[in-house]
């Protein structure tokens, strides 16, 4: 299996490529769970893995609460279901509360301070309530929980998250609000911790392999020893290849045959195609690494040609149009400049709008 191997069956496998799904959830089940602290950005990334789907489309999954927002396996907004929300807190809370433990002593905050502002929460959301955060910082002032700073009541929310007590309401106009777990998915699934373990790994390989246990530890935050247990349990389900050292898992299920023609997709600010692993190098070398990085983000909005990191992109919008801009790292055939065009316009319906798209560091073979 060679490195432009692994970028298609990843493609297939995170159904950048092949079949894709009818409606959100169905894409953030599949994940498990889905980076979204850039909340556009991650819109699109259910929206490239979704058939004819728009960014209304994807906002009304959001508002309906058949997709949430909320911090687990690391110290950052995820989409997740409702269906496996409290299992997968219950697994990885405990984790990100150990890398927030610093943050925690910094500004102050102790178990006495979370339990006050946790019940304050509590009590305010009550009855269907949802609250933006501006709300919730009175609510807090007046339970006597200071607030003041840029980090402490994003910390304090982001334990009340983690704690399970809130989770993501629909948006008002543009701006997000917080809403009791309870009341946003009544029908959350428990687990028992090693059936957490396991359906986890079992997500992660099969949607997101070829991988090693080291991606799986990075992008679950699990200890190595928890997340080798969880492969442990399902590595009978799956397949696995040693490469260059490294074992390699993945599902028994194989992609088609590569595409005699070119595809090309944009994807979104820390699209999991590229979050979800350690090892980048299998879609891009160090070389392209650092070029990522010196644009400011090695998990900037990327453009992949046939599975690998060709450039980056950046979008601007207008009332009728979004402009988008493509910084090409390696010249591209004819067929692939008509793929990254045929990539953009899908980019544009999923927002309803035109595209303009200038030929901007585009340099044919």
């Amino acid at each position: 299996m060679t490195s432009l191997d692994i970028a298609h069956q990843r493609l297939h496998n995170q159904r950048i490529a092949g079949a894709p799904f009818e409606k959100p959830g169905d894409v953030v089940k599949w994940l498990g769970a889905v980076q979204a602290q850039d909340y556009a950005g991650a819109k699109w990334a259910l929206g490239l893995r979704l058939q004819g789907a728009t960014d209304d489309d994807v906002e009304k999954a959001f508002t309906d609460g058949s997709i949430l927002r909320t911090h687990l396996m690391r110290p950052t907004w995820h989409f997740v279901t409702p269906a496996d929300i409290r299992w997968l807190l219950a697994l990885t809370a405990p984790r990100v509360h150990a890398v927030n433990a610093y943050s925690y002593r910094k500004l102050e905050l102790d178990q006495t301070i979370f339990r006050r502002s946790n019940a304050a929460l509590a009590k305010a959301l009550q009855g269907g309530k949802q609250l933006t955060r501006e709300e919730l910082r009175g609510v807090l002032r007046q339970a006597g929980v200071a607030t003041e700073g840029p980090l402490r009541l994003g910390y304090i929310m982001m334990r009340a998250e983690l704690d399970g007590i809130v989770c993501s309401g629909p948006r008002r106009g543009k701006q997000f609000t917080y809403a009791l777990l309870d009341d946003r998915a009544p029908q959350a699934r428990t687990l028992e911790r090693d059936e957490a373990l396991a359906e986890l790994a079992r997500r992660y390989f099969l949607s997101r392999g070829p991988a090693t246990l080291q991606d799986f530890v990075k992008w679950s935050g699990l200890r190595t020893a928890d997340a080798r247990s969880g492969l442990e349990m399902v590595k009978s389900q799956l397949m696995q290849e040693g490469i260059d050292g490294q074992t390699y898992w993945f599902s028994t299920s194989r992609p088609s045959a590569k595409a005699v023609t070119p595809t090309a997709h944009l994807l979104s600010i820390y699209d999991e195609y590229i979050s979800g692993y350690k090892d980048r190098s299998a879609v891009g070398d160090a070389k392209l690494a650092a070029k990522l990085i010196a644009l400011g983000n090695a998990l900037n909005y990327i453009i992949v040609v046939n599975g690998e990191i060709v450039g980056a992109w950046k979008r601007t919008l207008r009332k009728d149009a979004v402009v988008i801009e493509t910084n090409i790292f390696t010249p591209l055939t004819k067929a692939e400049n008509r793929a990254l065009d045929a990539a953009a316009r899908r980019y544009g319906a999923f927002l309803g709008l035109s595209v303009v798209l200038p030929k901007v560091g585009v340099h044919p073979k």
